[in-house]
């Protein structure tokens, strides 16, 4: 870069100096990791919390077992493990969706209350049926699946409600 410098009012002189413009994406990048990890572990952290209150749920329906069968072994031990797996990784995801929201309680609220709906959808009228070979229960809404969707709706909000928690703490 050239500019001029006027020492008297008929010289002009040229001066040259070097601006150094530093990039900082190697830090930026960095950061940005290790922030897209502390919050994939704060919703994972949440999702298990709103995990156990669902599996209290899941349990007294006697769902459990059903959950284990996802991985060949029908027992509540292996049920509750592989639920508050699918839990966290649901948690994670939903924190890098509504990161991009205000941190409010009406945000969280909302939030939670369409993640959970979300994944009843998904997951206990489509893809808990099809992985189980229960074809004819795609889409079948009786009893049990009104039951399932108020045990989603409250993992949604708990979870949401944690993470909202955890995040204000940062």
């Amino acid at each position: 870069m050239q500019t001029y410098l006027e020492v008297t009012g008929a010289l002009e002189v040229p001066v040259t100096y070097t601006a150094e413009v530093k990039m900082a994406t190697t830090d930026v990048t960095r950061a940005e990791t290790a922030s897209t990890g502390r919050l994939i572990v704060q919703g994972a952290v949440a999702g298990l919390a709103g995990g156990v209150v669902f599996g209290v749920i899941m349990s007294m329906m006697g769902m459990l077992p059903m959950v284990g069968s996802l991985v060949g072994m029908p027992n509540a031990i292996v049920g509750t493990i592989v639920h508050l797996a699918i839990s966290a990784f649901i948690g994670a995801v939903y924190a890098l969706v509504i990161a991009r929201f205000p941190n409010t309680p009406s945000v969280a609220l909302v939030g939670g209350v369409v993640n959970g709906f979300a994944w009843w959808i998904l997951g206990a009228l489509l893809l808990m049926p099809l992985l189980l070979g229960m074809s004819d229960m795609v889409f079948a809404i009786g009893q049990p699946q009104w039951m399932s969707l108020l045990g989603h709706l409250i993992y949604g909000v708990i979870t949401a409600l944690v993470l909202m928690g955890l995040r204000r703490r940062d």
